[in-house]
């Protein structure tokens, strides 16, 4: 009887999003008088599994092998559900980022378990399995109660807080039957930056109100002076100002930073679902009745050329930025 946590790598380097779910797993674990126990799959980890003790998780089970390189989700789902039946894990914890969406669903298909995506608190234990998810686009909350023996939730990212202690995991090898992948990967183009889109905690994005790409630069000047990842909105991914793996909204990426400043969009329906779980809003845009300032927790009214590089040498004198 344990929770077993999922987690995920990339280029060798945990995730932050994997941070919180084994933070979330550690609690969850306790919660339940239970231990929490983390699964890894690959050889090529850069990271010391060892600390991740600190987040209250006992011991790491590492499946190594070069059969995840493809990273094909039916893989992994197979491997992580080896490891939980033989561990003996009453629930399984992804991170809700795109390869947990990939994967967990058929980590319970395999466990014959209830499945919860989307998870935003630790479930309710007491004489039941009650879990609060977001629905509608992050509009309303749904409390899921889940009766099956063995249960898989998916944690939504930046939804829960890390949380660090004096603790030391202890590594173990798992032996796996890892199967031969149907997948061939023949090539691949990577994102780069130095903050990722979907685990920033603080994005700036902006619409058509920036009137063409060459303009971006007050843009990145007040995303650099506030650690931001960049984004934008679906018109402006569609005009090729911007790369479309920055679009954000309901057809885009969907993202819950701490901060998201909008500067020169609307604030149509689409792209607010996707960024409507940020925590607090701020909305720059010269047109007083622009829908999104019904949604901000911040408004300015005004030119953003004229607003972009006042806010950003605000931030630097705050900072003590030169």
């Amino acid at each position: 009887m344990s929770v077993l946590i999922f987690i995920d790598l990339v280029d060798g380097q945990v995730k932050k999003a994997a941070h919180e779910a084994l933070t979330y797993g550690a609690k969850l674990a306790a919660q339940m008088g239970t231990t929490a126990e983390g699964v890894v799959l690959g050889s090529e980890v850069s990271s010391d599994l060892g600390e991740l003790g600190a987040h209250g998780v006992a011991k790491i089970h590492q499946v190594s092998g070069d059969g995840f390189k493809e990273g094909d989700a039916q893989v992994f789902a197979k491997v992580v559900a080896d490891v939980a039946e033989a561990t003996g894990a009453d629930v399984v914890v992804f991170s809700n980022n795109t390869s947990g969406k990939a994967i967990a669903p058929r980590v319970a298909v395999r466990l014959k378990a209830g499945l919860v995506s989307g998870a935003v608190a630790l479930p309710e234990t007491d004489g039941s399995f009650l879990v609060r998810k977001n629905v509608f686009s992050g509009k309303a909350f749904a409390k899921v109660s889940v009766k099956t023996a063995k249960k898989v939730i998916a944690l939504n990212v930046n939804s829960f807080t890390i949380e660090n202690g004096d603790g030391k995991a202890e590594v173990v090898p798992f032996r796996a039957e890892v199967p031969t992948s149907k997948i061939k990967v023949i090539g691949s183009n990577k994102t780069t930056g130095k903050v990722s889109l979907t685990e920033a905690e603080v994005v700036v994005s902006a619409g058509r109100g920036m009137k063409g790409p060459e303009n971006w630069g007050i843009v990145e000047d007040l995303a650099t002076a506030l650690d931001a990842a960049l984004a934008c909105s679906r018109p402006v991914a569609d005009a090729h100002w911007r790369p479309h793996n920055e679009h954000v909204g309901q057809t885009g990426v969907a993202i819950a930073p701490n901060l998201y400043v909008a500067v020169g969009i609307s604030g149509a329906i689409q792209h607010l679902a996707g960024v409507n779980r940020s925590k607090v809003i701020v909305v720059i845009n010269k047109d007083p009745e622009a829908p999104f300032f019904k949604a901000a927790d911040y408004g300015i009214v005004g030119d953003v050329f004229e607003v972009l590089p006042k806010f950003t040498e605000a931030v630097k004198k705050v900072k003590g930025v030169a």
